[in-house]
């Protein structure tokens, strides 16, 4: 729990920092005078002022920031002190300072996305396993041990470049065109996805039958006083044979082993270079629905193959660029599909999912960490750039209408906008935070 709300909280810091610092970029490039720089909210425990007259605050409730400038000027200034005010800038340059944010946001994400193509990352290799009967995959002729190399003439590296792909395809689904590698040679094969698929309510790959190959079942370890420690396993063991069946993958493993609770299973495993038989009794256990399904106290493990997926300088800044752009264009259409009733609104998540998503993939490494770091300031940019009163989008439709109408809007059209924002922004919140706990308590 410690660990995932710091995650959550180091997160929450550098995104909300970058965001913030895009405005007083900007406000110091307009020369708009900026008087405070606060991380969090609430009463600030550490504070200091700049040679600038800038107070940069750090405060005690990490759920946000601010950037304070000197909105309007006082009677008693003089003339020089009056052009630092944000009112008195010209509309121009409103429109750039209020965009710097949700734009640093965006311009961060690429950043984040260059430094892992460039660095590296080890991911399974896209290589298939054999597609679920009746599956889409199935249909397209796809075989075990295919090794997927393009997708729409878009070569392939790595497992996750699959996943991205198919999964920017999914609002207008259609056939993709896939080109696999078999022992014959290179072949081609026309995948035909759904296109009203939910990607938050479902898993995309297994929807397609698409899985990854994975290796023999070994042993990672054994629980004490549990079936498996009985009949003699030990950790390392491969798994060759199960009952009669040779070389079984670890989904066939587990769903064999559920089936056949309080009956004795025979299992031959590879220890080191001894092969040694061993018989195991699942123990009989009530599953979340009530069922008796058998357990004998192990944890799984598999070989994958893996593949180093990295790029030169030049190609991982301009991967990051359009790995940056594609996210927002994708969260844009998936917003737009909400609306329409495409997509179910449970897709929405708050602090508790993004909290908890913080906490996995700093868990799983830094570079894990680094890409949900590069999607939630994605999701930021994005989010501030919706044209909704009260956020950064908000602002920036009143500053293109009084482009066009020469003079700014009435304020009571201003007040008016910002309590439908604050209504908006409430009920988004309120979905969001029940969402969160839907899914904590299902």
């Amino acid at each position: 729990m410690f660990f995932t709300l710091l995650a959550f909280l180091v997160a929450l810091g550098i995104l909300i920092t970058f965001h913030e610092l895009g405005h007083y970029w900007a406000a110091r490039a307009c020369g708009v005078k900026v008087l405070t720089f606060s991380v969090g909210f609430g009463k600030p425990f550490l504070k200091r002022t700049d040679k600038h007259g800038t107070i940069w605050a750090l405060a005690a409730i990490p759920l946000g920031g601010f950037v304070k400038m000197l909105d309007d000027p006082t009677p008693d200034m003089l003339p020089e002190q009056r052009k630092q005010a944000f009112s008195c800038q010209p509309v121009s340059r409103r429109f750039f300072v209020v965009a710097a944010g949700p734009i640093f946001n965006l311009i961060l994400a690429a950043f984040l996305y260059a430094c892992l193509n460039f660095s590296g990352t080890l991911e399974p290799a896209p290589i298939l396993a054999k597609p679920a009967v009746n599956s889409p995959a199935a249909a397209a002729g796809l075989q075990a041990n295919d090794r997927i190399v393009s997708i729409d003439g878009e070569p392939i590296q790595g497992w996750q470049n699959v996943r991205w792909l198919l999964l920017q395809k999914t609002p207008e689904g259609g056939q993709v065109d896939l080109k696999v590698e078999r022992a014959s040679g290179q072949v081609e094969r026309v995948l035909n996805m759904p296109r009203l698929v939910d990607p938050g309510e479902q898993d995309i790959l297994a929807n397609l039958g698409l899985g990854l190959q994975m290796g023999k079942p070994s042993i990672g370890s054994v629980n004490t006083n549990e079936p498996a420690e009985k009949a003699g396993f030990m950790p390392g063991d491969v798994v060759q044979v199960m009952a009669g069946q040779s070389n079984p993958s670890v989904t066939s493993f587990i769903d064999f082993i559920k089936k056949h609770p309080d009956q004795p299973v025979n299992v031959t495993v590879l220890r080191g270079s001894q092969v040694v038989n061993l018989t195991v009794t699942p123990s009989a256990q009530l599953n979340a629905e009530g069922e008796s399904v058998g357990r004998i106290g192990v944890a799984l493990q598999s070989d994958i193959p893996t593949v180093m997926v990295s790029h030169g300088v030049f190609e991982s800044i301009w991967l990051g660029i359009t790995r940056t752009f594609d996210t927002a264009w994708f969260s844009v259409k998936m917003m737009g599909r909400m609306i329409t009733g495409d997509v179910s609104l449970k897709n929405i998540s708050g602090p508790v999912t993004i909290a908890d998503y913080a906490g996995q993939t700093a868990r799983i490494g830094f570079a894990s960490y680094i890409a949900f770091l590069a999607l939630v300031s994605v999701s930021i940019g994005v989010l501030n750039l919706l044209p909704i009163p009260m956020l950064d989008g908000g602002h920036l439709v009143f500053y293109i209408f009084e482009m066009i109408r020469g003079k700014p809007a009435p304020d009571s059209w201003l007040a008016t906008s910002q309590r439908v924002g604050v209504a908006l922004l409430g009920g988004l919140m309120t979905l969001a935070i029940f969402n969160d706990f839907s899914r904590l308590f299902s």
